[in-house]
């Protein structure tokens, strides 16, 4: 428990960060399985939306530091190599 004002703060902050955090978080992994949903459906047309949508999504997270770049950068080369490789 803190003991201290200071703490009880910082406490209270990080609480409210989490929370905007997981929010946040929810919603890029919502958004990345609006792409996943098409690409196994063989939608190419439903799919390439669904990544135009997902990207600044993705890309905004690695901006607040949610997930690092590199992921982000894999998530969105294997959904456009998937993407271009369907019929």
């Amino acid at each position: 428990m803190a003991n201290s004002s200071q703490a009880r703060k910082r406490a209270r902050q990080a609480e409210q960060r989490r929370r905007h955090n997981a929010s946040f978080r929810s919603a890029m992994r919502t958004a990345i399985k609006k792409v996943v949903r098409p690409i196994q459906a063989g939608d190419k047309q439903a799919a390439a939306d669904a990544f135009k949508a997902a990207v600044p999504v993705i890309d905004s997270a690695v901006g607040k530091g949610l997930i690092h770049r590199n992921k982000a950068a894999r998530h969105k080369r294997r959904f456009n190599a998937d993407i271009k490789a369907m019929p």
